[in-house]
């Protein structure tokens, strides 16, 4: 676990299979995922080591049905109609052992399939009639009180669901929100073309707290952490060109525009002001989403002077 955590940032950063094939314990290679199935249990293990979720398209139907539920945990399906097939069996292992599982979650096919690492995972629950697994992206010693073999039998209290549903989001949704994000914009910041990953962010067009602001890419554009802020505070707006075309234009506030500073100030926003995106994904469905921006972009021209002060920009209310 330490040697992922290690290799992704804390799950940051997604691997490739190459990259995710680079382990070995005890100076021996010790595979971490299957080349052919989902589940994967090493020969002579009892319980299962890995899980995996290959990307699909926006566009597209998954091959499976794994899914957060509203409980906020994971339902991954099994390995075929057989219950008793032992990879099955590896899960089922794992959820009486407790023993944690990887989760590896497809964020991209193109040029080669790369995949975020969710880790550790529990299994704690299985649904026969729904033929899946019931797994918790959670810590066991920063999980709640809650007896993990009867979870779902007796449902959760609203704290913990509350305390999941946050876990879920920390550690799944944001990461491969991010991941996806950047990986559409080949890493560059839509404002300002920049171009050093850990100096970007995946931005939310609408906030994800909205109930409009789904973690999905067309809701997201890359952005580095300067104009992200600035987009969040209301500094920045992003003002879509006419119904069926692709021209999106940055705005800055007039405040801003007529404020003397330095030259991050005039560089970085005031020259901006007026230009065309300088990234958008070559993929149309994971361009930004034309009616999410229209309503960021009205958020932006209704917000007030008092909303944001020009001189703490890195403070100014965030979105997300």
């Amino acid at each position: 676990m330490e040697w992922l955590t290690m290799r992704t940032d804390d799950g940051q950063i997604p691997l490739s299979r190459e990259e995710i094939g680079d382990f070995s314990f005890r100076g021996a290679r010790l595979p971490l995922v299957d080349r052919m199935r989902g589940i994967w249990r090493p020969a002579g293990w009892a319980a299962t080591l890995s899980v995996l979720t290959k990307y699909t398209p926006p566009d597209k139907k998954p091959p499976y049905n794994d899914e957060v539920g509203e409980d906020g945990l994971i339902r991954y399906a099994w390995m075929g109609e057989d219950g008793n097939h032992a990879n099955n069996v590896g899960l089922r292992n794992a959820m009486e052992t407790r023993s944690p599982v990887i989760w590896f979650v497809g964020v991209s096919a193109q040029p080669v399939p790369r995949y975020n690492v969710v880790c550790p995972v529990y299994v704690v629950g299985e649904e026969w009639h729904n033929k899946r697994f019931i797994l918790m992206p959670v810590t066991m010693d920063d999980a709640p009180p809650v007896e993990i073999g009867s979870a779902m039998e007796h449902g959760f209290r609203e704290l913990e669901k509350r305390y999941i549903r946050r876990s879920v989001k920390q550690r799944l949704h944001q990461p491969r929100f991010r991941s996806e994000v950047l990986l559409a914009y080949e890493n560059h910041c839509a404002i300002c073309n920049l171009a050093h990953s850990p100096l970007l962010d995946a931005a939310h067009i609408v906030p994800d707290r909205d109930e409009a602001g789904v973690a999905q890419v067309s809701n997201g554009m890359a952005m580095c952490k300067i104009h992200h802020a600035a987009f969040d505070g209301y500094f920045l707006g992003i003002r879509p060109g006419r119904a069926g075309s692709n021209e999106l234009r940055v705005e800055i506030r007039q405040d801003l525009l007529a404020e003397v500073d330095g030259p991050m100030l005039r560089h970085g926003l005031q020259e901006l002001h007026g230009r065309d995106l300088m990234k958008i994904p070559r993929q149309r469905a994971a361009r930004p989403d034309r009616a999410l921006l229209e309503r960021a972009y009205e958020s932006f021209r209704a917000a007030s002077v008092d909303d944001a002060d020009p001189g703490i920009l890195g403070t100014a209310t965030s979105r997300d």
